[in-house]
């Protein structure tokens, strides 16, 4: 079933603690895993790069691995700031001018780990249990930012794991995040184009082809909103996703419109989520002018 949630905010504020809300909501349609992708506004400083260590952490087999990813960082030219250890999580900042995308590929292959995030201002966080669980081992509440987007699981057709688990990082593109509710048909076919032009995946998640699928044209020069409208027709099946850029998110749905969605706009308040109930977490109390996007229809709003 799976849950979906993005908000983008009049001023930057409590971005974190307002998704775990607006989760919480609707985190009885995906109890297996919950995530989050927030952004801050750009302050033209280094990259953030968030790699998933598994259950290895801050241990000597973890400081082991950070290693190696430090190394091929530095071989790639990038200059590290800061590094920290999350729970399973590695956290740098770094200096790099160069593609992303090879460097990214460079450390998942050459150190057998998984890359969560990179960008100027996202950072996406995901773990096994709800919204609160994850917000208590990550402090998710604290963070400040301008908008962000998140996800509940209920695994239908892979494992449940973080690999897996939602946000989708968009390889090749800073900054770029998708959560999704539903099915992607066209899933393998789809894949084995992009796999022949050089793209690698890490899953099985048909969610993860919505990621890459949005970079690639992303990187081909298209902006958001039209590349949002060849998507209703390019993809096959019952969907409702978000994407959320370094100054934007969008939606699109499927012709069928079977997925829910539904969205709120007030005061420069922008909120859209699987369920009116998780909006009513942004504004408690208070009856919502909302409404339900129409069948395969696209939007995007600006920060």
């Amino acid at each position: 079933m799976c849950g979906i949630a993005g908000v983008i905010l009049p001023t930057p504020g409590d971005i974190g603690r307002h998704l775990v809300h607006m989760l919480d909501g609707c985190q009885h349609r995906g109890p297996d895993s919950t995530g989050f992708a927030m952004y801050h506004e750009p302050n033209g400083g280094p990259l953030i790069l968030r790699v998933y260590l598994k259950c290895l952490g801050d241990t000597p087999e973890g400081h082991a691995l950070a290693g190696r990813v430090h190394e091929i960082i530095a071989e790639f030219g990038g200059e590290i700031v800061s590094a920290k250890f999350e729970l399973e999580h590695l956290r740098i900042e770094l200096n790099f001018d160069g593609n992303v995308k090879p460097l990214c590929y460079g450390i998942e292959n050459g150190a057998g780990v998984e890359i969560l995030s990179i960008g100027n201002c996202l950072e996406i966080i995901k773990g096994i249990g709800t919204s609160h669980e994850v917000d208590a081992d990550y402090h998710l509440s604290s963070y400040v930012g301008t908008h962000g987007i998140g996800h509940v699981r209920l695994a239908t057709e892979s494992v449940v794991d973080v690999s897996r688990a939602h946000p989708f990082w968009a390889y090749g593109f800073n900054d770029v995040a998708i959560v999704h509710n539903g099915q992607i048909t066209n899933y393998h076919k789809m894949k084995r184009r992009l796999v022949k032009r050089g793209y690698q995946f890490r899953t099985d998640n048909d969610s993860e082809l919505i990621a890459v699928y949005l970079a690639d044209k992303l990187t081909s020069g298209k902006k958001l909103e039209q590349v949002l409208e060849e998507s209703v027709g390019e993809l096959d099946g019952t969907f409702s996703f978000l994407v959320s850029t370094v100054d934007a998110v969008g939606f699109a749905k499927d012709p069928l419109g079977a997925k829910p969605m539904v969205v709120l706009e007030k005061d420069g308040l922008i909120a859209i989520a699987s369920e009116e109930v998780s909006l009513q977490r942004l504004i408690p109390g208070e009856a919502l002018a909302t409404y339900e996007p129409f069948p395969g229809t696209f939007k995007t709003w600006h920060v």
